[in-house]
């Protein structure tokens, strides 16, 4: 029998996805990975525990629990190699990568591919669950005035480039001046990091994109209720996220919560 493997990082995404496996009689089995995986979110569903280094272990897990297909799912904070403590598969991807290996897009697709050559099909996490993906679009009450827009086009560019050295997926952009841009720390330091940052007058987009080599079957942009929070803090006027590559959990609290807070959600396209 068929069985989706759901490796877990952290974040709200493992357990939606688990939710929508329940909810569609889908047999899954979550690897839980240590330090990153929110233990609380694995009490009904069948489950074992992996570190981020260890490959060879993770596959032989998942072997034996009989899993053919799988789909990651949630943020993972990449520790120091002291911390990893690799195992002998994980320095054969880390030497065949070389320089690369410092890159977390080329990190995953070279896992995907040790995963694909032991037979297992990855497949997005759009295909198990649809409804989390960012429709295109003005998405509440708030719009994007002018100066939003012309902050939003040049943030597209900003974050493309940055896609494209393989350094993160996101940028904040006021007034045409570029506050911040996503690297190891996440969406949500770089928000909190622009709030010292801010020019005077509530104005700034926060845009997130897939990186243009990515793929969008391991990892893509994620909003929620706490961005537009953070958002909000930091003093910006909107979210601007790639519609159609990005996932927005809990969609309609998120339109909700920007609307109540006077900011604009939107889902852009990219040619």
């Amino acid at each position: 029998m068929s069985r989706l493997g759901i490796i877990a990082g952290g974040g709200g995404l493992p357990l939606k996805l688990i939710k929508a496996c329940q909810r569609n009689g889908t047999n899954c089995f979550v690897l839980a990975l240590q330090g990153q995986t929110d233990k609380k979110i694995l009490h009904d569903v069948p489950h074992r525990w992996s570190r981020v280094g260890a490959i060879n272990e993770a596959i032989g897990i998942l072997r034996s629990e009989n899993v053919d297909t799988l789909v990651m799912a949630g943020s993972v904070r990449r520790p120091g190699l002291l911390e990893m403590k690799p195992d002998w598969r994980t320095l054969q991807v880390f030497a065949r990568l070389g320089a690369a290996a410092f890159g977390d897009d080329a990190l995953l697709s070279a896992v995907a591919a040790e995963l694909e050559k032991e037979g297992f099909k990855l497949v997005g996490l759009h295909e198990i669950e649809p409804a989390l993906m960012t429709p295109g679009g003005v998405l509440g009450k708030g719009t994007p005035s002018a100066e939003n827009t012309a902050d939003l086009e040049y943030g597209i560019r900003v974050v493309k480039a940055l896609g494209q050295l393989d350094v993160g997926q996101a940028a904040v952009v006021q007034q045409g001046i570029v506050l911040g841009v996503e690297a190891a720390e996440g969406t949500d330091a770089l928000l909190q990091r622009c709030r010292t940052l801010r020019r005077k007058g509530r104005g700034g987009v926060l845009i997130k994109m897939c990186k243009p080599q990515q793929d969008r079957r391991l990892d893509l942009p994620t909003v929620g209720l706490r961005t537009v929070r953070y958002a909000f803090e930091a003093g910006l006027a909107g979210i601007a996220v790639e519609a159609g590559a990005s996932l927005m959990l809990d969609r309609e609290e998120v339109i909700g919560a920007a609307d109540k807070l006077g900011m604009f959600v939107m889902g852009f396209k990219t040619l």
